[in-house]
């Protein structure tokens, strides 16, 4: 599939089938969804009714290795869009030439080479899908195109070989359509280049191999594919879990932030049920396997994520169907306009035939050629002459042109302000947001925790305190005790040596210092029976929102130390700005209670509308492609950013608000170029079926008619090049 008109000819044969209810076509990955409710709609059938069309399908496996998504771009040859275009603009810069008398390229000859290899080399595959679509029963846009150049090259080449048929003769006009057609389909082509890779970056989480356990032996490495329920695997430290499955010897942290959104890693021990892409932190552990790969969670969610990117977005069917009207409109129009011009319209009006053309003399070394400077001198001549106008003049190259050229602008000046936007889909979808839901944790949070109260007890000082169990956390991987590294840094504490240091799955550290036994770790670890004060105190602190320490020696508990993940700073300022922007706002969050009721509900009224996920983990991946557009902060994992419809690069979340700023700009901008597009081609295709011509003698020939096409087409590329004028504040 090549464009929307492919999208909507497959759709349309697919919904024609028996038993079919519902049909989505993805253009980017080239799939289709289908749905259907009988054994009518037989596999062999719809792949049957597809290769009627020219599609050539086959049955996607479910559990099939997801392939790369920049090798299916390159299969889709993106270089073969470079070649034609170069091509196609290089023909196009000789026609001009000629026509300017320079470098001996006057003869008219040279243009009928030209537009012959035009035509055969680069313009080949739009007539061949042109015919297909038309054969089938569904013009497309390549229907209409392929018509008017093929029109207007037969018409030029009858002229140039019998000159006294009367014909006009116009051989740079397939030319110069053709490669303002490539140019435009480049441009989308190129917008829709930069797409993510988020499901392969998300199956990337579940490693390759694992290590199977066999009797007494050494562990052996095998393909994950091969592990069924029931197998045992090891897991070492750093690795990642290859499948669901429950521990069954072993201790230790394991980290499962990216698949629920917590920041604290979980206390793994015998009989924890662990999720594949978890990763493994400071101990080896003996996993049973619960589930085969392609029905762990990671499948799941991969799952989840294509049917969600399997919907089509509401303007892009709109575009499809008002494309399909717009070409048999024209179509009927120039078929009406040759029987009445033929048939009847010189019998009304005879003196049109002694209408001089309008660019008489205008070709420079061409004017002595009698078909270039001469009006048609029989009906059928005219009628002719009139109708290829009439498919030349609408060729829909301004019409295609209007929103690619104006999304690559904005998308070239977004990459520059660390905003990008997956596609022209994301910019449309983001300009009519009306709702925005944020995840919690590295969104509107830091998504690491850090010290927010020291409280000592027994004398001790908080600098000692911090110091102290600092020390006992330097060589810890969890998370408060990076907390804890960070404060005695900020207060600018030295780590004292520690020895015998040990750290205690789910509990704590322990070593000796300066000859002191000392313990960091969960209060019920350090006294069997706290004290009321000590519960109380602890209580009060994770009701902030915080997670607590406790510091312990020979002589009971030293102190408590809290740390919390941070609001970012910028976050109040954004929410703000998004709700004078008339958006509602609301949370979502994998964490536990406590810290998600310390950020305010900002949900006040149920969204109508479009609505947007704010998310940066790998939990966040199917909600981030389920909402109408996925938005992903740059500090976030990969595949939260390859889930997403918009990437906010850098630290910073006042790029959401740019980012909607820049979209509604964009779509005010493509709607200028859709408005001038449809009146141009309302004002225009009159005049080019010759209404003004018996009054005024205003005749516009094919040539003319090429000129206002490539003029429309420049007007709405400069309309939108005008956009950068008005971003320079974006950042």
């Amino acid at each position: 599939m090549k464009c929307g008109g492919c999208v909507r000819a497959v759709e349309q044969r697919l919904l024609g089938q028996p038993g079919v209810r519902q049909a989505s076509v993805n253009l980017l990955t080239r799939t289709a969804w289908v749905d259907v409710v009988s054994a009518e709609a037989s596999q062999a059938a719809l792949l049957h009714s597809l290769a009627g069309l020219g599609f050539q399908a086959r049955l996607r496996p479910s559990d099939a290795e997801l392939p790369s998504r920049r090798q299916r771009l390159q299969s889709q040859n993106w270089w073969q869009h470079w070649r034609q275009l170069v091509v196609a603009l290089g023909l196009l810069l000789v026609s001009v030439l000629g026509h300017l008398s320079l470098a001996g390229l006057g003869a008219l000859w040279i243009h009928a080479l030209v537009a012959t290899v035009t035509l055969a080399g680069p313009g080949r595959p739009i007539l061949v899908r042109g015919v297909r679509a038309a054969l089938a029963g569904l013009p497309s846009m390549d229907t209409l195109v392929g018509l008017g150049v093929i029109s207007a090259y037969l018409a030029s080449l009858v002229a140039f070989l019998w000159p006294q048929t009367g014909w006009p003769c116009f051989f740079n006009e397939p030319v110069m359509l053709l490669g303002f057609v490539l140019l435009g389909r480049f441009l989308e082509e190129r917008a829709r280049f930069r797409t993510g890779r988020a499901l392969e970056e998300l199956a990337e989480l579940q490693p390759d191999t694992a290590l199977l356990l066999l009797g007494e032996g050494p562990p052996r490495p095998v393909r994950v594919g091969g592990l069924r329920p029931g197998d045992r695997v090891q897991l070492l430290p750093g690795d990642r879990v290859p499948v669901d499955g429950v521990v069954r010897q072993g201790s230790g942290a394991v980290d499962v932030s990216g698949l629920t959104g917590e920041p604290l890693p979980l206390a793994a021990i015998a009989g924890t049920e662990l999720s594949a892409g978890s990763l493994n932190l400071d101990a080896p552990l003996v996993l049973e396997v619960l589930r085969r790969g392609a029905d762990s969670a990671i499948a799941r969610i991969i799952h989840l994520v294509e049917r969600a990117q399997a919907r089509k977005a509401p303007i892009q069917g709109l575009a499809d169907r008002l494309a399909g009207r717009f070409t048999l409109v024209v179509l009927a129009l120039a078929l009406a306009t040759l029987l009445f011009w033929w048939l009847l319209g010189t019998q009304l009006w005879p003196q049109v035939l002694q209408q001089p053309a309008p660019l008489a003399g205008a070709h420079g070394a061409h004017a002595g050629h009698p078909m270039l400077a001469v009006a048609a001198e029989t009906p059928f001549a005219l009628a002719l002459q009139l109708s290829i106008a009439v498919l030349v003049v609408a060729c829909p190259c301004a019409l295609g042109l209007a929103t690619p050229t104006a999304i690559t602008v904005a998308m070239g000046r977004a990459a520059r302000g660390g905003l990008l936007f997956r596609g022209g889909d994301a910019i449309e979808t983001a300009a009519g947001l009306r709702a925005m839901l944020f995840d919690k944790t590295g969104t509107l949070t830091r998504g690491r925790p850090l010290v927010t109260a020291v409280e000592p007890l027994q004398a001790a000082s908080s600098d000692r305190l911090v110091q102290l169990a600092a020390s006992l956390e330097a060589g810890s991987r969890h998370p408060l005790g990076f907390a804890l590294l960070q404060e005695a840094q900020r207060r600018g504490l030295e780590l004292l040596p520690v020895a015998e240091a040990h750290s205690w799955a789910g509990q704590g550290v322990s070593g000796r210092i300066e000859g002191q036994s000392l313990r960091v770790g969960r209060l019920a670890w350090l006294e069997a029976s706290p004290s009321p004060e000590l519960l109380a105190r602890q209580a009060l602190l994770e009701c902030q929102g915080a997670s607590v320490l406790a510091v312990g020696g020979e002589q009971g508990v030293l102190g408590l130390v809290a740390a919390a993940d941070q609001p970012r700073p910028d976050a109040a300022g954004v929410l703000t700005a998004l709700r004078g922007m008339g958006l509602q706002l609301g949370l979502l969050s994998g964490d536990r209670r406590e810290p998600v009721q310390q950020l305010e509900r900002i949900l006040q009224h149920p969204a109508h509308g479009a609505l947007a996920m704010v998310g940066d983990g790998i939990n966040d991946a199917p909600a981030l492609a389920a909402a109408d557009l996925g938005i992903a902060v740059g500090t976030g994992t990969q595949i939260a950013q390859d889930s997403a419809g918009l990437v906010v690069m850098g630290d910073r979340l006042d790029g959401i608000v740019a980012a909607l700023r820049l979209a509604r700009r964009t779509m005010a901008k493509v709607r200028q170029n859709l408005a001038w597009a449809f009146g141009y081609n309302l004002i225009v295709l009159p005049l080019a079926a010759g209404v003004l011509l018996p009054g005024y003698g205003v005749l516009l020939t094919p040539p003319l008619a090429a000129l206002l096409m490539a003029l429309s087409s420049i007007t709405v590329v400069v309309n939108a090049l005008l956009l950068q004028d008005g971003l320079q504040d974006l950042r």
